[in-house]
């Protein structure tokens, strides 16, 4: 069972190239790793971003609504395209007046919200029959971060 002379000098370099592929394929499935962890916690972060910045919104909102709920609040009613819902809640980064829409941006929290009264009707949902209710539509932005969220509701006040 004597390996000769000859036969140990040509397997020395094999063991070493063998040992380079396991490494190469070790460091291979780390940087694997490493970048689907890194992108998994993009993706958290990024989502976590996307809450916060829905439940600011849904707290402007709610801050929106409680204004209109008083007996003192008045708005006049909103004509042309300035009933349609605020386009410039896409973009809008402070509180403030807007002409195009008509809306006055209020800063709540990390958001703003703003109101329009669009008018009257006698079929409202909830309200009693044949009662006349002024509908407000409130609209809200929450922003955290790079994240913006946009939510609405429609007011009966009657």
């Amino acid at each position: 069972m004597r390996i000769s002379l000859h036969q140990r000098r040509t397997q020395r370099g094999m063991v070493l190239l063998v040992s380079l592929v396991f490494l190469l394929l070790l460091t291979l499935i780390g940087l694997s790793s490493m970048q689907s962890a890194n992108l998994q916690e993009k993706m958290a972060g990024s989502v976590s971003l996307r809450n916060q910045s829905f439940q600011s919104a849904e707290a402007a909102l709610r801050v929106g609504e409680s204004a209109v709920q008083l007996d003192s609040y008045a708005l006049p009613v909103c004509s042309g395209t300035q009933c349609l819902p605020p386009a410039e809640s896409s973009v809008i980064s402070a509180a403030g007046f807007n002409s195009a829409s008509g809306v006055t941006w209020i800063a709540a929290g990390n958001g703003f919200y703003g109101v329009q009264n669009i008018g009257t009707t006698v079929t409202a949902v909830n309200v009693p029959s044949n009662t006349s209710a002024t509908l407000y539509r409130v609209t809200a932005v929450g922003i955290v971060g790079t994240s913006r969220s946009v939510v609405e509701s429609v007011y009966a006040k009657y």
